[in-house]
């Protein structure tokens, strides 16, 4: 599958399709879970899900495809983005916790 940004220009699929797939399996694992523990029926439940991950892929497809530059990634060191993907592990953290407060 070849997927371009809005200029055209070829983008590397795998980083979209990861993050999409990674969503959807958190989004369907943990969702109905906590929806239900929350007071809502089942069927609410798989469509706040749902509307969730369609949510976050749609911002994926805008972050990792749509609005790419594929030269940039060459320009911005290692050690910067793992800074930025350890804050976003920290910040998943804390929001998982935060759930999870909220069922006691």
């Amino acid at each position: 599958m070849r997927l371009g940004n809005r200029e055209g220009t070829p983008v590397d699929a795998v980083p979209f399709l990861v993050t999409t797939s990674l969503t959807f399996a958190l989004t369907f694992a943990f969702g109905p879970a906590y929806g239900l523990s929350l007071g809502l029926p089942l069927s609410v439940a798989v469509a706040a899900s749902g509307a969730v991950f369609a949510v976050a892929a749609a911002a994926a497809y805008y972050r990792l495809v749509w609005s790419v530059n594929p030269d940039i990634r060459r320009e911005v060191p290692a050690d910067v983005r793992l800074l930025k993907l350890l804050y976003f592990v920290f910040a998943v953290f804390l929001l998982l916790s935060f759930l999870s407060v909220l069922q006691l």
